[in-house]
Order: structure tokens, then C-alpha cells, then sequence
């Protein structure tokens, strides 16, 4: 037997199932650069502070090629800092009676404080998904909704997270069906559900539902709270009481 065809041939399989091995899965090995890096901080600096300055740059150039959209609500122009006008609440909120209500004394209430922003903005690339679980098996519910013009915390990135979420209901809940949630005969969104878990896409909603979808906000959280928000047949289409 001639061993100098032996590195050839092993060679020859190696390529072979490479290239099957690379075809097929490529989105998995590319995802997974990121991921080692960030397990084993390769950079070595804070894995979080890491991870968010890559996913701004991402968010960042997105914005650069949308030039003024406002990411809250791609339907409205953005107005004010925060691309909403929060002046009624903060007058509301910083009312003697109601700071006395509350207990805060003196302090004054700000719809965002860079204090506590910049004291939590690497928590944001942490996963909290991780505690979700172990309440939804003793029953708790979950709500988790999204207003369908927004981007920066946008339905289809929440959808993912919520479908991708590893309990005992995930097969269930994703064979469910998205079935209109129903205001006064208006379809003013889209619900799955399954067990404690729903999944709500609000309309005509960006970043802050409330304040977008005053009505549709209301009667989902009264029926939400009330255990009438999850369809009782698949097929049903859900006319809140």
C-alpha cells in the first residue's frame, strides 16, 4: 500500500465535507464569531460595554442612511429630545400632591435622566430572557407587545426574542396563529398566544403604545390583567368586553 497517497486522499475529505459543512451552515459559524468573542472577551474590556459599542455602530449607520427618521415612530417627525412631548406628565408627576402621594419629597420627576442612563446603558446587551422562563411554567403571565412603527425596540425583534425563548409551551406557541386583537370592531392589532404567553403587534403604534393607542392600550392591559386577553379557540378573533 502506497502511504503517499494517503495525506491526498485525507486532504480530498477534509475539503469535501468543508464545503458541505460550510454550505450548509454559514449563518451559524458567522453568528458564532461574535459570540466567542464576547465569552471570551478577546478584546479585554468589559464584554458589555463591547458588545454595545458594536451594536450602536450597527444602529448608527442605519440612521446615517435613514438620515431624519425618528426611530421611536418612523411615521412622525421627531420633536423635542426625545422625540416625544412628555410635558404633560412631567407636570402632572412634579404636582405637590402627588409627590407627596408617592413619597419622593422634593425631587423632581424628568421623562429621562442621563444619571440613571449612563449608570444602566451596558445592561443593555445583558440577557434578561434567561429569567422568563421559570415564571412562565408556574403559571405567571407575560405580556409582551410592540407598536409596528417602531425601530428602536421594533415588533420584529421582540417577536424573535419571544419565539426563540426555550420553555415548555415554545413548540405550542409557535404553531399558534396570529389572530386579530379587535376594538370596537377595528382591528387594531396582532395577537399570539399560548398558555400564560402572549404576543401583542399594536397598529398604528410607535415606541410609546399608550400615548399612540390610548383606547387599544387600555383594553389590552384591563383584559391582560384580567386573564382575558389570551383567544380561547385559535381561530377566534379577540373583541375585548
Amino acid at each position: 500500500m502506497h502511504e503517499i497517497g494517503r495525506p491526498s486522499f485525507l486532504s480530498a475529505v477534509a475539503g469535501f465535507f468543508h464545503w458541505k459543512w460550510d454550505k450548509k451552515t454559514p449563518e451559524i459559524q458567522y453568528q458564532a464569531y461574535t459570540d466567542y468573542a464576547l465569552n471570551t472577551n478577546s478584546k479585554g474590556g468589559d464584554a458589555c460595554e463591547d458588545a454595545y459599542d458594536v451594536c450602536t455602530r450597527i444602529f448608527n449607520q442605519i440612521m446615517s442612511i435613514a438620515c431624519d427618521l425618528n426611530y421611536y415612530d418612523n411615521k412622525k417627525k421627531c420633536q423635542g429630545d426625545l422625540c416625544y412631548d412628555f410635558s404633560a406628565v412631567e407636570t402632572s408627576l412634579n404636582l405637590k400632591s402627588v409627590r407627596d402621594a408617592l413619597g419622593v419629597g422634593n425631587r423632581d420627576f424628568v421623562s429621562c435622566s442621563s444619571t440613571v442612563y449612563y449608570a444602566m446603558v451596558t445592561d443593555w446587551m445583558r440577557n434578561y430572557e434567561v429569567g422568563i422562563p421559570a415564571l412562565l411554567e408556574v403559571g405567571i403571565r407575560l405580556l409582551v407587545y410592540a407598536g409596528d412603527y417602531d425601530l428602536i425596540c421594533n415588533w420584529i425583534g421582540n417577536s424573535n426574542w419571544v419565539h426563540a425563548m426555550a420553555w415548555s409551551g415554545q413548540k405550542e406557541f409557535g404553531a399558534a396563529p396570529m389572530v386579530p386583537f379587535v376594538i370596537d370592531g377595528v382591528e387594531t392589532g396582532q395577537l399570539k398566544s399560548h398558555g400564560p404567553l402572549s404576543f401583542l403587534k399594536v397598529h398604528n403604534a410607535g415606541h410609546m403604545v399608550p400615548m399612540d393607542q390610548l383606547k387599544a392600550s387600555l383594553q389590552m392591559l384591563q383584559n391582560w390583567m384580567q386573564g382575558k386577553l389570551t383567544p380561547s379557540k385559535a381561530a377566534d378573533k379577540v373583541s375585548p368586553k
